[in-house]
């Protein structure tokens, strides 16, 4: 039987973004990491209906020389420790590099998927970004944006719009109730 998951973006699904001229950045360190409110009781609810909670997440600035690996792993290591996730994947790469594990690429997933037997059209992608809901279309899940109001390209035909991720395990809760 294969298993159904919940991807999650990191920065501005997990954990709040730092905004610098209506753009969103990662946090860059382990203290200026914050976890919106609703975050670890919507995954509890997730987990408990039977979805793998696993983080799929694009860090380019590793890549561009602006943020060490280890503060990455810093971050992703103090979610894992609060959150109930499964997991989190990272693509550490830039856009020139061309990899098929950044998003909007689905690589990330369709290894996740491969790896621990998940099946992607039960599964969901949750983002804050274009790229987000097009690498969960591409992986063939369905997609939730959750709108952060940044002053960037907007997501095409995501399957629902929420603005914050107790909004999207609802969502996904009355979809997937067997």
């Amino acid at each position: 039987m294969k298993h159904k998951a919940i991807f999650l973006d990191r920065d501005g699904v997990l954990n709040h973004v730092v905004l610098k001229n209506g753009k969103p950045y990662p946090p860059a360190s382990v203290n200026a990491l914050t976890i919106p409110a609703d975050v670890k009781t919507a995954l509890e609810t997730l987990k408990a209906a039977g979805f793998l909670l696993i983080g799929a997440t694009n860090q380019p600035d590793v890549a561009r020389g602006t943020t060490e690996k280890a503060t990455v792993e810093a971050i992703n290591s103090h979610l894992l420790s609060e959150l109930p996730l499964d997991e989190i994947r990272v693509c550490y790469h830039d856009d020139a590099d061309n990899c098929e594990c950044r998003k909007p690429s689905p690589g990330l997933l369709t290894q996740a998927a491969r790896e621990l037997g998940i099946d992607l059209t039960n599964s969901v992608m949750i983002g804050d970004r274009w790229k987000d809901i097009e690498a969960g279309q591409n992986a063939g899940c369905k997609a939730i944006w959750l709108d952060n109001q940044y002053q960037e390209k907007k997501p095409l035909r995501p399957d629902f719009i929420a603005t914050n991720l107790t909004q999207a395990a609802e969502w996904i809760i009355d979809k997937y109730q067997q």
